[in-house]
């Protein structure tokens, strides 16, 4: 392979001016991560301690290998909403492991309103049994709920993605014999009931963990009978008369103990990765990625420089490198593993899409995953483009990236707008994980663009009824509120907090997040290959 060759001067005045920028967006995203990790109320967290009851990010260090990595998924979930206090929607959740074997932890934090599920809780949930169905992972859920926040319960109980879609996949991943343990350590009400009732195994904490379908307070009012919670739904009445849970356990600490135990007595992950290298560390450091990223997404850049410090070795096979230059296509590593690299140097023309949808086909032959690297406007518009069958070639390239059986990983590192989102695969393209980095953008168009459209489409419609056209200050206040609007939705933050994406990430950590992603991946054998459809020619 070929090795990357950089051509930034890591010295230079815009180098260092780029840094700064991505530095002050770095800093901000540590301090978000941080906040959603462990500002919690000193009221919640005295209630924890005197149950007994071990704080999640412990819950988490004592199930998970020593040593090991844990790629979590969607830490700012649901940041800036309700009362912007439900803190990762309530959930911490990603792909670690334990006794060797990779498996998806959820684990619900009885510290953010009492492991109320909120509507992003659910939508979180129902995110990381994807990412286990699709990776074939085993799940450990280890629950401390007390069920849905019942003032939003209209938008958590009864649509089709709503609470029922949790248990719906429960069943369909027990059908695909993919394990599930669950780890009752607090309360399991209504709802949160089902998930250890359809697990295959249940350990069950005594004195704080309780499963039941109505708790003490819903039963008296039901029904009159006053019941304490030990006697309703216990470890004692579950583990000796129900049958609901398996295993009793004396403490948090010895629940892990023999959730530990059930994933070593596991058997064996059908992960077969072929043509597999020992892994080599890039040329050029990560950290300088932060340098070569410009502040304003409207500066173009060459892809390679960030390539050249994601890669393995910096190496890089490129695929057609005269023909569509504006996408860069090749072969490469990441960790040891092979990849197809597909990332954006400026708009995407017929020969990018035709180049893309050759190169997508020929990784889907050989068994190669693909990763995409977003920073894209969108298709090449206009009469002569259109003229050239610019949108039969547009839709080429979007049936390759939907009908690739290979796992697809995209990281949008800039500008993600229109159609160029599609083709580069966003998440209605199914990529097993999707990240943002800080500087990141995403909508339809920018909002200046959007703006304009509106303004010429009013102007277009006075000039039919014979009015004059707007004047500048009517375009101002028209187009004002439209920026406005487009670009507090186009950022980061609001895209990892309605999950769109799987977390906004530092750059300089891309790699290796793609290294454990990738390596997930391959616990899923790769299906047989479907007939392609009609590519319009």
């Amino acid at each position: 392979m070929d090795i990357l060759e950089s051509r930034i001067d890591v010295e230079g005045e815009e180098f260092l001016a780029n840094r700064e920028a991505m530095l002050a967006l770095v800093t901000e995203l540590r301090g978000e991560l941080e906040r959603a990790r462990n500002e919690r109320s000193e009221k919640a967290r005295a209630r924890h301690v005197r149950q007994g009851k071990l704080p999640v990010q412990e819950r988490l260090e004592s199930l998970l290998d020593p040593g090991t990595p844990f790629l979590e998924i969607a830490p700012l979930a649901a940041k800036g909403m309700y009362d912007s206090k439900v803190h990762a929607a309530g959930i911490r959740g990603g792909i670690g492991v334990v006794e060797g074997r990779e498996v998806l932890v959820i684990a619900t934090d009885a510290m953010v309103k009492g492991g109320s599920m909120y509507p992003m809780s659910v939508k979180k949930s129902i995110r990381l049994q994807q990412i286990a169905m699709e990776n074939r992972l085993p799940v450990i859920n280890m629950i401390d709920s007390g069920g849905a926040y019942l003032p939003l319960q209209a938008e958590v109980f009864p649509d089709a993605d709503d609470g029922g879609q949790v248990f719906y996949n429960q069943a369909h991943m027990s059908a695909m014999g993919i394990p599930q343990i669950a780890a009752v350590m607090g309360l399991c009400t209504a709802g949160a009931a089902y998930i250890p009732a359809m697990s295959d195994h249940v350990v069950h904490v005594k004195g704080t963990g309780a499963i039941f379908l109505g708790g003490p307070p819903l039963v008296k009012a039901a029904t009159g009978e006053i019941v304490d919670q030990e006697t309703l739904g216990g470890a004692d009445l579950h583990c000796r008369q129900s049958g609901v849970s398996d295993y009793s356990a004396e403490d948090d600490y010895d629940a892990i103990r023999r959730i530990r135990a059930l994933v070593r007595r596991l058997p064996p992950s059908p992960k077969q990765v072929p043509h597999t290298r020992a892994p080599r560390e890039p040329i050029y450091a990560p950290e300088e990625i932060y340098g070569i990223v410009p502040a304003r997404l409207s500066v173009p850049y060459d892809v390679r420089e960030v390539l050249a410090r994601i890669l393995d070795g910096s190496e890089l096979l490129e695929f057609k490198p005269l023909f569509g230059p504006t996408l860069v296509c090749g072969w490469a590593h990441i960790h040891g593993y092979p990849v197809g690299v597909v990332g954006n140097n400026g708009v995407l023309f017929s020969e990018s899409a035709l180049k893309a949808t050759q190169f997508i086909q020929l990784c889907d032959r050989e068994g190669v995953p693909l990763v995409f690297f977003q920073n894209i406007s969108g298709f090449m518009i206009g009469k002569d483009y259109e003229a050239g069958g610019i949108t039969k070639h547009g839709h080429k390239m979007v049936a390759a990236v939907s009908l690739t059986r290979v796992p697809k990983f995209t990281v949008i590192i800039g500008g993600s707008f229109g159609a160029g989102n599609y083709a580069m695969c966003g998440r209605a393209y199914k990529p097993r994980m999707l990240w943002m980095w800080p500087n990141a953008r995403i909508s339809v168009m920018g909002g200046e663009q959007a703006a304009d459209v509106l303004v010429t489409v009013k102007n277009e419609q006075l000039a039919r009824e014979g009015q004059p056209p707007l004047t500048a200050e009517i375009e101002s206040a028209m187009k004002e509120p439209v920026i406005r609007m487009i670009e507090g939705e186009s950022d980061p933050w609001h895209s990892t907090a309605n999950l769109w994406d799987d977390g906004i990430v530092d750059p300089a950590k891309t790699r290796d997040l793609l290294g454990l992603a990738i390596s997930a991946s391959w616990n899923q054998p790769l299906a047989e290959r479907a007939p392609w459809g009609v590519f319009r020619m």
